[in-house]
């Protein structure tokens, strides 16, 4: 099954490293780092930059979707190995960038569409048909390496930028997303032998995505996670500045960001352990009243300590967020399109992403102070909190099944329960 490395943890292993080098990391965190060595060295304006990026987002989430229905149709590794190499390959085609947008703008779109099989979507819908009892931990602990890329990944590009140049770092990321994700995923990631057996799609009851559209938890979900994540994203995208308006010293401000990251994993991980304790909708209703708090905190505080404090709080938030993403979409709509359904859910996640930081750079272009963004964030959050809790029972509760029943479940669950 797993060769000499047999305990199903290691599939968790291989989904903490792969997701240090995945696509927020590699593509987004980054930014900052090659942004001025880039810009100088080929003249190009750091606004052409930042659209770059906006249209590898874009790119990203419109390919998300199609990788998870792959995933669900041929199986993990017949996806993501090649997916991972041609990533990696984009990753360090972008050595070769010149003045010419043409060229800039195509680039960063193909890195940005092979990214996403650097989502997480194929680590959470294996490990999610390995683990049932357990799954919200072993969620929580494998997507801990988001938080441990965004660390560690532009330290990583800016020591070797101050050592070789940007073309080099880009080259060592390259790197990186080989040793990281395509090593771990060729020794370790598997779906489990009920799913081998029976093909890809077979990885566990569930219904198909033209079932799950017409159920009102769709909605609810969706709405929740873009509400959220545009609300909280949007706020820590702009928290230095913030910070910096407030008279909080540059130093003290980018130490708030190493506070929010470290939050976002133990968010993670408070969130993956409780889930498997109590039904999501009430961690789900902690987890945004999480930054409520954190955002209140920022948009009326001017001391060092409730400004960091709310930055913390709004770490939790977005760390619990992913977590409840994964678990939920499991245990309302099952394995049988999995992938398909994360794929769909993660590109609105994306586009969220996105919209927060542009919402709050806008009101402060417009009023000279982001008052309005944070009250609109907090109004988004109240809502996200309803929706949450007008979510119902899970449809694909944890089962206490052997093996031979669970298979024979899976062959019976042909179509959608009523």
């Amino acid at each position: 099954m797993l060769g000499p490395f047999r305990n199903r943890w290691w599939i968790v292993a291989a989904g903490v490293l792969g997701m240090t080098v995945g696509q927020g990391p590699i593509t987004i965190f980054t930014l900052g780092v090659f942004l001025k060595p880039v810009s100088d060295e080929l003249g190009i304006n750091r606004g052409t930059f930042s659209s770059a990026i906006g249209l590898l987002t874009v790119s990203a989430a419109l390919v998300t979707p199609f990788v998870g229905r792959l995933v669900d149709r041929f199986g993990v590794r017949v996806v993501l190995l090649p997916m991972i190499l041609l990533f990696a390959l984009a990753t360090m085609a972008l050595s070769l960038l010149q003045s010419s947008l043409l060229l800039f703008y195509f680039l960063f779109a193909l890195q940005g569409a092979l990214s996403a099989s650097q989502t997480p979507t194929a680590y959470v819908k294996t490990i999610s048909a390995w683990f049932d009892r357990t799954r919200g931990l072993a969620l929580g602990i494998a997507q801990t390496g988001v938080g441990l890329g965004v660390a560690l990944v532009p330290q990583l590009a800016a020591l070797l930028i101050a050592g070789h140049g940007w073309r080099t770092a880009y080259l060592g990321l390259g790197g990186a997303i080989l040793a990281l994700a395509l090593l771990p995923v060729a020794l370790f990631l598997r779906e489990p032998p009920v799913a081998a057996r029976g093909g890809a799609a077979s990885a566990g009851p569930g219904m198909p995505l033209a079932a799950a559209w017409r159920l009102a938890s769709f909605w609810l979900l969706n709405a929740c996670f873009f509400l959220a994540v545009t609300a909280i994203n949007g706020t820590l995208a702009h928290a230095v500045a913030l910070l910096i308006d407030r008279g909080i010293p540059l130093q003290v401000a980018t130490g708030a960001m190493s506070l929010a990251g470290i939050a976002v994993i133990a968010g993670r991980l408070i969130a993956g352990f409780c889930l498997d304790r109590m039904h999501g909708r009430y961690i789900a209703l902690a987890s945004f009243c999480c930054p409520i708090i954190g955002i209140a905190l920022l948009a009326s505080a001017t001391q060092p300590a409730p400004l960091l404090a709310g930055t913390a709080l709004c770490g939790l938030g977005v760390g619990a967020e992913v977590d409840l993403m994964a678990y939920f979409i499991g245990r309302y709509f099952g394995m049988r399109a999995y992938g398909t359904i994360y794929g769909l859910f993660f590109a609105v996640f994306t586009i969220g992403t996105g919209l927060g930081p542009y919402v709050m750079g806008l009101a402060f272009d417009r009023y000279h102070a982001y008052g309005a963004a944070l009250a609109l964030f907090e109004a988004a959050l109240v809502v996200a909190c309803g929706l949450a809790l007008r979510l119902g029972p899970y449809r694909y509760p944890v089962r206490e099944l052997g093996l031979h029943e669970a298979a024979r479940l899976v062959a019976e669950d042909v179509a959608p329960r009523n």
